[in-house]
């Protein structure tokens, strides 16, 4: 296997591979929204749990809201279990369109594969934030309960 056959090659393969780090960028600005979104799910348990082990008797609503933010968190840490394995794929596909242009090895359909995994990854993590934030909302009642 020759490395860096010629400048040309290696030029054209940078090229190829800079495509897909636009992907790579919507996945960690992805990251970064999904982790702060869990941060915050954390943080309301863990105010429930605290006024629930002071209670003698359980408060019916407050442990409902308990499953639905356990339900959250696990779709949260399901998208940004989704989401890192789309970065290792797209960064899989960097790899084999660079070492496809400049060696010898043939990584065409390795590269293909490993982006469309990538994409099918980032659908499912976007799947996952959906129905994270479509729960999120209807715990809310914005203020229809205070209206008279």
């Amino acid at each position: 296997m020759a490395l860096f056959t010629d400048p040309s090659s290696v030029t054209h393969g940078i090229q190829l591979a800079v495509a897909p780090v636009f992907l790579l960028t919507a996945v960690s600005g992805m990251i970064a929204a999904v982790a702060g979104r869990l941060a915050r799910i954390i943080d309301r348990a863990r105010v429930l749990e605290e006024r629930l082990q002071g209670q003698a008797e359980r408060d019916a609503p407050a442990l409902q809201e308990l499953a639905r933010l356990r339900l959250r968190g696990l779709l949260a840490n399901s998208s940004i279990a989704s989401l890192t394995l789309c970065a290792f794929l797209i960064g899989l596909t960097i790899l084999l369109l660079f070492l496809g242009e400049t060696t010898d090895f043939q990584s065409n359909r390795g590269a293909i594969l490993s982006f469309l995994g990538g994409v099918l990854c980032f659908m499912l993590a976007l799947a996952c934030f959906l129905a994270e934030t479509v729960l999120s909302t209807q715990i809310m009642n914005f203020g229809q309960g205070l209206r008279r």
